[in-house]
């Protein structure tokens, strides 16, 4: 077992996960992200009914539950879970997830925004040729990103 301290907590890993960890991080500089939440359940049921993917929920574990976004171990990018436990709150302040419009389309993403009724912080914006962004507010007061290359 491995452990690595990181601010506040100590985590302990096995083996075959620094591995992993370490192989990722010569890919992509960034690991995992984690959301954290209020609500659990309604964070899961926002993502899940915005970006039709289930999360897969984890047990907790010294107060502390994660639920992963869909990932491939293997794909490029970065994997993200939802983290519900002391330390985690949600906020507009801080690093900004963008995340890709589902239907790949920004404005199809605000449309389906306003039909569920989910705050939309900055609208549609053209961000010349990196393509089209917008900010909304996820079930639990995070500002997170929506990105597409068409409008």
């Amino acid at each position: 077992m491995i452990a690595i301290f990181l601010p506040k907590k100590k985590v302990v890993y096995n083996t075959l996960t620094i591995s992993f960890f370490f192989i990722i991080m010569q890919k992509n500089p960034i690991g995992w992200i984690e959301i954290p939440v209020s609500d659990l359940d309604r964070a899961e049921k926002f993502y899940t009914d915005f970006f039709s993917f289930k999360c897969d929920r984890q047990p907790e574990k010294d107060g502390y539950t994660m639920s992963w976004f869909p990932m491939d171990m293997k794909g490029y990018g970065s994997a993200a879970t939802l983290m519900h436990g002391k330390g985690y709150a949600p906020s507009h302040e801080g690093p900004i997830l963008y995340f890709t419009a589902p239907e790949g389309r920004v404005d199809k993403a605000l449309e389906k925004a306003k039909k569920m009724n989910i705050k939309i912080l900055l609208p549609k914006t053209d961000i010349g040729e990196h393509g089209f962004m917008a900010y909304i507010e996820d079930s639990e007061g995070n500002r997170i990103a929506i990105h597409s290359m068409e409008g």
